[in-house]
């Protein structure tokens, strides 16, 4: 026998709410303690064939890794905030640092070197050289021929180059000149030098435009600016960022080379250009 619409409907329904009803208090406590107990000895059998399982001194550096691992992430949390708000230079008490082994070992002088198109010969400026953790690097590779312009605004980073070059190992290079100024008034005639880098430097300096607009005017036509970011670094941006600030300042993209954690944006300075 066929129900009514209005009776079959009434009826769906009491069997819709029986079927999800909540159980009774101690029905659900009895099922939440069921399944907290299986995943209690999930978890038990995980630790004792996982972790417990293993030889003491694999755990002490898994547990090490985590904690630096954890920490690192944290920290640089919360220096890109504090870089977001302000923007200053690098101090000069991170020197040794900056010019470590464990910096080179992450950014490589020989690629870094060959991503931006320094090459023997050229007149080169390094806006931001710090400590010099690369100025000797490429003063080598372009030679007596060239020449590396150090620039600077603090004292106390370029007193620590002036001393790292006067180490036996450095004794043989002379072509450097250290330059204290600001990048916003470079001390060079208008087209002069071949090229310009920077290395985790452009985000740092506030007026960003306005120090590439100097970098454009003392370049030759044709010459190459390149910009070079890393990811642990506070300050590091994406690369279409450093595109736009670049060619919004007058420069044509050339190429960019390397990947998320370390690339090297490079432009070009028109030959007939209008400075923006």
């Amino acid at each position: 026998m066929r129900l009514p619409p209005d009776l079959l409907k009434q009826t769906s329904k009491k069997k819709f709410i029986n079927i999800y009803r909540p159980k009774s208090s101690n029905g659900v406590v009895a099922a939440n303690n069921k399944v907290a107990t299986a995943l209690q000895d999930r978890l038990t059998t995980f630790l004792d064939g996982v972790v417990f399982g293993m030889p003491t001194w694999l755990l002490v550096i898994i547990i090490v890794l985590g904690s630096i691992l954890g920490f690192v992430l944290l920290w640089l949390t919360a220096a890109k905030i504090v870089r977001k708000l302000w923007r200053f230079p690098a101090p000069s008490y991170t020197g040794w640092f900056l010019d470590s082994w464990f910096r080179r070992w992450m950014q490589p002088a020989d690629k870094l070197i060959r991503r931006s198109g320094i090459s023997e010969g050229m007149q080169v400026l390094e806006i931001g050289c710090g400590s010099g953790a690369y100025t000797t690097f490429v003063a080598r590779v372009v030679g007596k021929k060239g020449k590396v312009y150090a620039l600077d605004i603090q004292p106390r980073m370029l007193a620590q180059l002036e001393n790292k070059l006067s180490r036996p190992e450095n004794q043989d290079i002379t072509n450097i000149k250290l330059i204290q100024a600001s990048a916003y008034e470079l001390s060079f005639e208008d087209s002069t030098l071949d090229l310009v880098y920077m290395i985790t430097v452009l985000q740092e300096i506030p007026d960003r435009h306005r120090a590439l607009l100097e970098a454009h005017r003392v370049l030759k036509p044709a010459g190459i600016l390149a910009i070079t970011e890393f990811f642990p670094d506070p300050d590091y941006p994406l690369k279409r960022t450093t595109i736009k600030q670049a060619t919004g300042a007058g420069f044509v993209e050339d190429k960019v080379l390397g990947n998320f954690w370390n690339y090297t944006a490079r432009f070009i300075k028109p030959k007939e250009s209008i400075c923006l």
